[in-house]
């Protein structure tokens, strides 16, 4: 059912990140941010049509605002997977237009659909007339070396006439050839300039910025000129960030603690445990950089990646783990 009215404003979301954003990590990360966007991981419309749709649409009911990221090329392919998203209660569905993956370029989707902008219109035309959920585009600025800003506002303009009004521009261009998706992580040089160019030019648009901003200084930086921000490795590696980022952005008095943190996410591995089978492991990978900067903090880390302790599947670890922070002879961590 969609929930649109109840949803907050998209000022901050966590990317979607393949084999990251989970819905045990989107969970763990709703305890920290009760009004960030979240995201799936990219899912493919094959997986979706000739899978198991079960495991990959369940997700939590405290997850929501909650968007499904979608990758595909064929429109009739998406609109049933739009579809499906609306039946299994997302708020958005996105449609993958940056991964430069190997595994995208040989089914035709992700960023190299930047260089066939008709087709991703086509392609959010159908979903919009499959669902009454936004649906939104997440792109780049440009394709390997096409750098002029003519050629990402084309793409916007073309894919706007499809009936999508609200774009995640990651601000680097995804390089198909010559670069690993690990180099493009850093190579070439972002340009958050074409961002706020398109936000000047199609003012009625929602547009979020995504790519490099780690810091609440620099979320502020890119507010002054956008609607939201998407932030990614470092809203999984360093996750209490998303604290400081709601308290922020939405809600000055959010003042969680790491202990209550710690005591919801143990009665999750519990409920998981029971409801689904799910092995602890599979929950606590997440939570590995929930007490950076603390005293203990390897310690903490080192619980949680020790395979023995793992094998009992026991969600006091998260307790023996927390046990670490600030124990004699931490300091130096």
């Amino acid at each position: 059912m969609n929930q649109a009215p109840l949803l907050p404003p998209r000022r901050l979301a966590v990317a979607p990140m393949i084999d990251w954003t989970d819905r045990h990590c989107r969970f763990f990360h709703r305890l920290l941010s009760p009004h960030a966007w979240l995201y799936t991981e990219m899912i493919t419309t094959g997986a979706l049509i000739h899978g198991d749709v079960p495991r990959h649409l369940r997700f939590n009911a405290e997850e929501h605002p909650l968007a499904l990221q979608l990758g595909g090329s064929d429109p009739a392919a998406l609109a049933h997977c739009a579809k499906l998203a609306e039946e299994w209660g997302y708020d958005e569905v996105n449609l993958n237009c940056g991964c430069p993956s190997e595994r995208v370029q040989s089914g035709a989707f992700g960023a190299c659909l930047m260089m066939e902008p008709e087709l991703v219109r086509d392609c959010v035309a159908a979903m919009r007339a499959a669902t009454s959920l936004p649906v939104t585009v997440k792109h780049r600025v440009g394709i390997d070396k096409i750098e002029d800003y003519a050629f990402v506002q084309r793409f916007v303009a073309t894919v706007a006439a499809g009936g999508c009004s609200s774009f995640i521009v990651h601000a680097r261009n995804a390089w198909l050839k010559g670069l690993s998706p690990k180099e493009n992580r850093e190579i070439p040089p972002l340009r958050y300039e074409f961002a706020h160019r398109l936000k000047q030019e199609f003012p009625d648009f929602e547009f979020l910025v995504n790519g490099g901003i780690t810091r609440l200084d620099e979320i502020e930086v890119q507010l002054g000129h956008v609607d939201g921000v998407m932030i990614g490795r470092e809203a999984y590696q360093n996750p209490w960030a998303l604290v400081d980022w709601e308290a922020r952005l939405f809600d000055p008095q959010w003042a969680p603690s790491r202990e209550a943190v710690i005591a919801a996410m143990i009665a999750y591995c519990q409920r998981e445990k029971r409801d689904h089978g799910t092995p602890v492991r599979a929950i606590v990978r997440h939570m590995l950089g929930l007490a950076n900067g603390l005293p203990g903090a390897r310690g903490f880390r080192r619980i949680l990646s020790d395979a023995s302790l793992l094998r009992q599947d026991d969600p006091q670890i998260l307790n023996e783990a927390w046990a670490r922070i600030s124990a004699p002879g931490s300091a130096e961590d």
